[in-house]
């Protein structure tokens, strides 16, 4: 375990360095990074489910002499219960929504606000997602329903804003798909797995 968090101690060091250093020239890099957060459904999405929680992992990559931006992949896990609302008038005594989006997209880093202590950095991204989605559906013994698991995919997209120290940052996303949407907050953690000046 304390290897572990030798490794993970070293890399963060790293990742702040270059974070703190940016090379004036040509850079290189393939990161990954984790996320975690709340998850606030919206529209018709929200009549039946309540505020959940979610998680990622992403593996991004850039390269400066032909992209002023990182490509990024995230696969990710939501899950969502029901709106004590929902149960109150209907004969659910369970609704639950479990998703697992997969995200294709590109995201800007805009120039610091801040860098003499630390940097700050906006930052927008947009996405292509796939998700699968699976609802648990349990009824009240009296209402004389079968209880049924139901699962779909869908299509979507995705669009975030944030404040990057680039080791670590905070995102808000607006994920879109049809009669699913949600918004999505997530403090990251990124970690170099490649760079090259």
């Amino acid at each position: 375990m304390k290897k572990i968090i030798t490794a993970l101690f070293i890399l963060s060091f790293l990742s702040v360095s270059y974070a703190e250093n940016p090379p004036a020239g040509k850079a290189r890099g393939l990161f990954i990074s984790f996320g975690v957060g709340p998850r606030l459904p919206v529209n018709y999405f929200s009549n039946s489910s309540d505020l959940g929680y979610g998680f990622n992992m992403e593996f991004s990559y850039t390269d400066n002499e032909y992209l002023p931006f990182f490509l990024f992949t995230k696969i990710g896990y939501e899950q969502f219960p029901g709106s004590q609302d929902f149960y109150k008038i209907t004969d659910y005594t369970n609704f639950s929504t479990t998703a697992i989006p997969i995200n294709f997209g590109i995201r800007y880093y805009f120039a610091p606000l801040l860098e003499k202590v630390v940097l700050f950095m906006p930052v927008v991204e947009i996405s292509a997602a796939y998700v699968y989605f699976q609802k648990l559906n349990e009824f009240k013994p009296t209402a004389n329903k079968a209880n049924y698991t139901a699962t779909t995919s869908k299509l979507g997209i995705s669009g975030g804003v944030g404040i990057s120290m680039f080791m670590m940052e905070v995102m808000a996303t607006y994920n879109f798909f049809q009669t699913n949407q949600f918004i999505g907050l997530d403090l990251r953690v990124r970690l170099p797995l490649f760079i090259s000046y």
